[in-house]
């Protein structure tokens, strides 16, 4: 399993105009690609068109590398790519002040075999987002208490309309 953790990049910001054939062009000169997946949007008013990521998985650790540190902010039609390996992607998109389980090492084997962050970092990430909420005066008991007196409030006004 860590094999595939090694070798599979996450390829991301890419502009609706590139295209698969793009992709396999740009990344092939790094080594055998072995797949590659390349996301469209499936439902609603953007079905059919692409969803601005690709995974791409290669033949070895040592390729997926070279083509991350070559294709990494890489201008493509304009914008940069961010090519990370896919288990580095969902860490990096967690709060800042969750710090990545692989620090730069190997990840761990909860991040490669799910590709998602493990328990207790799910919950300190909920913590944080909280205290953030919290901190900017915004409390669920506070937000329930403006809506129902909001709401009280307009049902007086339009009983007395009537």
């Amino acid at each position: 399993m860590d094999d595939k953790c090694d070798t599979r990049l996450y390829v991301g910001n890419l502009d609706k105009r590139i295209t698969e054939s793009n992709v396999i062009k740009m990344f092939t000169p790094f080594g055998k690609i072995m797949s590659e997946e390349f996301l469209w949007h499936t439902r609603g008013p953007k079905r059919g068109e692409p969803r601005g990521y690709v995974f791409i998985e290669y033949s070895t650790k040592e390729e997926a590398e070279l083509a991350k540190a070559k294709m990494d902010g890489r201008l493509a039609c304009g914008r940069p790519l961010v090519v990370r390996l896919a288990s580095e992607k969902c860490l990096l998109e967690t709060s800042n002040q969750l710090k990545p389980s692989c620090d730069g090492k190997k990840p761990s084997a909860a991040g490669c075999t799910s590709g998602m962050m493990n328990r207790s970092a799910k919950i300190a990430a909920i913590k944080n987002k909280l205290k953030s909420l919290e901190g900017e005066g915004v409390g669920i008991k506070k937000l329930r208490e403006t809506d129902s007196s909001t709401s009280t409030h307009e049902t007086v006004s339009s009983a007395r309309k009537s």
